[in-house]
């Protein structure tokens, strides 16, 4: 385990990674290349039923001075500029996009032995400011997320969260949507030399009073090879197989079946990832 509690979004991240990362219905490929310069250049399409999306996008790092800016099919120009600990502990980042003017933001995270503090700042007149904290230590974690319109003087955003950490189990607490939601999520290490973990995340709406369980698991075949399954109470099983063909190069097959309704064709995805 790490110094520190971490962010506020790593309060449930194994589990929500073991339940939802890499799952997917649509077909997607992703190749990245290298310049003499060191800068990274990575094309992505995705399709989407009959619709296709697509954006390029080029990484530099100059000492502790990254520079991401990517491009989509609706010429939308993204661009992030994240400076690494300008002091210890301390990361910035800026924003943009072009052509939407109200787009800015500059966000400041800072991490330390007992606290973790993420704090953004829309860069217009009447900015939405967004802060999370989380206070503790590498076991146990307390924090907050929050977001207020200064336009509305709203709270946009009120959500807080709990989280205990051994050497292998995570358990988290998050209370979401301005209290409506409830989410309980666990996250077990049952083999490390094998990667396999179990996971579950149960999730209640006060406001509709429905629940939704998620149960899921994950097994390396192999050091190259990850297979991974889910289901949840509503009668939705997924299951997918990942395998790393060469380093840092990946090949996913995904699928869903709603046994509910069978009679409706499989959701199939397929991902391909390349890198030099």
């Amino acid at each position: 385990m790490g110094k520190g509690p971490g962010l506020y979004l790593d309060i449930g991240k194994k589990a929500r990674d073991l339940l939802y990362k890499d799952y997917q219905s649509d077909h997607k490929f992703t190749v990245t290349t290298y310049t003499s310069a060191g800068v990274a250049i990575t094309s992505t399409g995705i399709k989407k039923g009959e619709l296709f999306l697509a954006d390029i996008s080029s990484q530099l790092k100059n000492k502790n001075i990254t520079t991401d800016v990517k491009v989509d099919t609706n010429s939308n120009l993204l661009t992030t500029i994240t400076i690494d600990e300008p002091a210890p502990g301390l990361k910035t980042i800026f924003s943009f996009k072009v052509p939407d003017q109200r787009s800015g933001k500059v966000e400041l995270q800072y991490q330390h032995e007992y606290a973790g503090i993420s704090t953004s700042l829309g860069l217009t007149a009447n900015p939405i400011v967004n802060f999370s904290g989380v206070v503790g230590s590498n076991v146990v974690a307390l924090g907050t997320d929050l977001s207020f319109d200064t336009a509305t003087g709203n709270f946009t955003k009120c959500n807080a969260g709990l989280s205990y950490t051994n050497s292998d189990l995570i358990a988290s607490l998050t209370v979401n949507d301005k209290g409506d939601t409830l989410s309980a999520s666990y996250y077990h290490t049952v083999s490390p030399l094998t990667s396999t973990a179990v996971g579950a995340e149960l999730t209640h709406s006060f406001s509709s009073n429905e629940n939704i369980l998620t149960i899921g698991t994950q097994h390396a075949l192999d050091p190259l090879t990850t297979v991974k399954a889910r289901l949840n109470n509503y009668g939705k099983v997924s299951a997918l197989i990942q395998n790393e063909w060469r380093p840092k190069s990946l090949f996913t097959i995904s699928g869903e079946v709603d046994t509910k309704a069978i009679e409706k064709s499989a959701k199939v995805g397929l991902a391909l990832s390349l890198k030099p």
